[in-house]
């Protein structure tokens, strides 16, 4: 029996998933795919979706025209898709980038990394009525190393959602029965989602902490932002500065230049800004005008 897919794809990994599937000769199985947008990223990878289905004759639309009376395929796999996804009778297997049954929700990768996780994976699931809790397909996982960018663990996750797509297909292309594995309960946590207040620093935290979260919301997504003089900022690159022996921490002000690089003061330890602009004008901040400045959110 010819099986049927319907792929929701959204975002880079979205389009490395069917890029996996094109190179694998696997398209002939797609019946349709729905592309989604993201507002919170700077590309969020849906023109190069389409082009993609176009080229290939794949049949597609965006997820605000999606027609009401298709017919399901026999599977639908969502791929960085955040949305509820109207089914029937179809297998709707999700791919979510965590190791579940941690991190249920939102923004799970950018949360790993502020958390400074050591692992991160992906997990393919059967979904249910409940907040991914369905039972779990393959899970895979890859080790790393701090710092790291959140565009360099994309482009590591992205490798896992194509080996779990490539062999969940196989296994349905030779009729083989994929895994169910129930989750444990009393493992779970849930990843909150974002919202553009959240893209803003909070100088209270430590060095190290605010260092990951310049890392991990930067491109694709809105990047770590800031004021200064009633300027809104983002710091695109930083690095954790030596710590010195400060007698009132007032946090939020450059205590030092180095070279043109101010050294901010934080909750706990120093950030050393090395790469900043306006927002508004993209143009950098650097070298600052004055060096009495205080950076605050």
């Amino acid at each position: 029996m010819q099986y049927k897919i319907d792929l929701y794809l959204k975002t880079y990994k979205g389009l490395s998933v069917l890029k996996a599937i094109i190179s694998k000769n696997f398209h002939y199985l797609v019946n349709r795919v729905i592309i989604g947008i993201d507002k919170n990223s700077e590309n969020d990878y849906s023109n190069e979706i389409i082009n993609l289905c176009a080229f290939y004759q794949l049949k597609y639309c965006l997820e605000n025209n999606t027609e009401s009376d298709f017919d399901e395929s026999e599977y639908t796999f969502a791929i960085s898709w955040n949305k509820i996804i109207p089914y029937k009778k179809t297998k709707l297997i999700v791919f979510h980038e965590s190791l579940l049954p941690k991190y249920r929700g939102f923004s799970p990768l950018v949360n790993q990394l502020l958390n400074a996780e050591t692992e991160i994976g992906v997990s393919a699931f059967y979904a249910t009525n409940e907040f991914d809790k369905g039972d779990i397909i393959f899970q895979e996982k890859i080790s790393i190393n701090y710092p790291i960018k959140i565009n360099e663990a994309i482009e590591l996750v992205s490798e896992i959602y194509n080996s779990i797509i490539i062999h969940i297909l196989e296994l349905i292309i030779a009729n083989i029965k994929l895994p169910r594995i129930k989750q444990d309960e009393e493992s779970a946590s849930y990843s909150i989602w974002r919202e553009y207040k959240d893209y803003f620093i909070d100088w209270n935290r430590s060095s190290s902490y605010i260092k990951r979260f310049v890392d991990a919301v930067g491109y694709p997504y809105l990047g770590a932002r800031t004021y200064i003089k009633n300027q809104e900022i983002i710091i695109i690159n930083s690095e954790v500065y030596s710590d010195l022996k400060i007698e009132i921490n007032d946090i939020g002000k450059v205590i030092l230049l180095d070279k043109e690089y101010p050294i901010v003061i934080c909750g706990n330890g120093l950030l050393k800004i090395t790469e900043a602009i306006f927002s508004e004008t993209k143009n950098s901040i650097l070298p600052l005008k004055n060096y009495r400045t205080r950076f605050y959110s």
